[in-house]
């Protein structure tokens, strides 16, 4: 079995949800007593989240990159970054690294192409919903992707921050979430993915008729599709 390195702490609410994932899956695969390897680095959130909101993404992608190679360093045979924002800086942090980097938003296109998903709503940060990082990848697969309005990705954003990283769930913001959920689908969304690493903990299948893809659990389950893979000779 290979080793994962998980690159996490982005918030820790969503990477002990990660860690619960990953051995899960092992153990549906494997029985018994088996444990994924993992290596775990977690980081500082507030440094990052502070970093986020002032734009500052050249020192993130140093923190982040550096972390990655502590990982690497470490034993870690390939990097999971356990958050989807931060996959902004993906590119440099595979740049700064000999391990590949199984990146969240590929992992999610996959899944949605092997269920015939064309068009998709997305929610998760302002940076993930606005900014051309992520969705670009799910245009490279021929999936159209369909944002909230204005007031519905700030309540998202500000649910995220506030709530879901502290660990706080509200069913208030619970509501809100599947009423946005709601909406996607009336403008034509087949589905809708939770690219926020921590909405698994506010809305799950469960709650609603509209097909939901949680990025974590992909993520996840990419993680130990390739730590149980034979490794090349």
């Amino acid at each position: 079995m290979k080793t994962i390195g998980l690159l996490g702490g982005m918030s820790w609410e969503s990477s002990q949800s990660y860690y619960r994932s990953i051995n899960q899956q092992v153990r549906a695969r494997l029985g018994g007593l088996h444990s994924a390897k993992v290596i775990l680095y977690s980081v500082d959130f507030a440094e990052i989240e502070a970093l986020q909101h002032q734009g500052n993404w050249d020192r993130m992608a140093e923190i982040l990159s550096a972390a990655a190679r502590s990982l690497e360093c470490a034993g870690a045979d390939f990097l999971v970054i356990g958050t989807n924002t931060m996959h902004k800086v993906a590119p440099q942090i595979e740049g700064s690294i000999h391990m590949p980097l199984l990146h969240i938003a590929d992992a999610t296109a996959r899944v949605l192409q092997r269920d015939g998903v064309t068009r998709v709503g997305l929610l998760g940060t302002r940076f993930t919903m606005e900014q051309e990082f992520y969705q670009e990848r799910l245009e490279k697969a021929d999936i159209e992707v369909l944002i909230p309005d204005e007031v519905q990705r700030e309540r998202v954003h500000q649910v995220i921050y506030q709530e879901l990283c502290q660990g706080t769930i509200r069913s208030s913001s619970r509501t809100s979430y599947l009423e946005i959920v709601e909406s996607l689908s009336a403008r034509g969304a087949q589905a809708v993915i939770l690219g926020c690493t921590e909405i698994g903990l506010l809305i799950q299948q469960s709650d609603t008729p509209v097909p939901l893809y949680d990025t974590t659990v992909i993520h996840a389950e990419q993680a130990v599709e390739e730590a149980l893979r034979a490794s090349p000779n």
